[in-house]
């Protein structure tokens, strides 16, 4: 169970700290191209039959992430030699990465678990410190990736996993397959070079949060 509350900072207290911080410069999936099959069969593929898979959702989370990674930490994340050794199974991941170019900074925030059920969600405080004066006007774009979130997998279950959707089910999940934008956000706020927000986050999810200014 989850229920304390978990926090993502900046090491040094400075969002603008990169040192130490490797860079990451791409991300690589090995996908394939499998023909006349049906409706996400469960292949190592970035679509179904001409419909995004949420996967492919987020390699355009990835795209929207860049310059210089910086250091993000989190009181939840479970650590590479843990994972190495016995998976996520005794708490979920709840991780964060996150970059900075020029007057866009980037974090990405993810809540996973080996298991895939349902499980409560991640009470997130996310805390960002040393932006300049000018992030006081910062313009904040949340993207998300969840059961009812750029997941057209999810929207076909929906529907009754359908083996032949028809035109306009097909137009659904075909619109259900893009990237989208949180309607709404809670807590969100920046002062004094700090910028913080609290969010749930559900199981098997990923947010990305773009803080933008002039």
């Amino acid at each position: 169970m989850i229920s304390d509350n978990y926090f993502f900072r900046e090491k040094n207290n400075s969002c603008l700290q990169t040192h130490g911080v490797e860079p990451s410069e791409g991300a690589l999936t090995w996908a394939f191209e499998f023909e006349d099959h049906s409706y996400f069969a469960g292949f190592r593929a970035m679509a179904s039959n001409g419909i995004d898979l949420p996967v492919l959702n987020v390699f355009r989370v990835f795209g929207k992430m860049a310059g210089q990674r910086i250091s993000a930490q989190s009181s939840a994340a479970v650590g590479l030699d843990a994972i190495l050794k016995g998976g996520v199974r005794a708490n979920p991941d709840v991780g964060a990465l996150a970059s900075l170019e020029g007057n866009k900074l980037s974090v990405l925030v993810w809540h996973y678990h080996d298991d895939d059920v349902p499980g409560p969600d991640a009470a997130v405080d996310l805390t960002v410190s040393g932006l300049p004066p000018a992030a006081a006007e910062a313009q904040l774009s949340h993207y998300r990736i969840d059961e009812n979130h750029s997941n057209a997998y999810a929207a076909w279950k929906r529907m009754g996993s359908p083996a032949a959707p028809t035109r306009g089910q097909y137009r659904q999940i075909e619109q259900a397959g893009q990237l989208v934008q949180q309607e709404t956000t809670s807590s969100a706020s920046t002062r004094d070079g700090q910028f913080s927000l609290a969010f749930s986050l559900p199981r098997q999810a990923i947010s990305l949060l773009v803080v933008e200014w002039q």
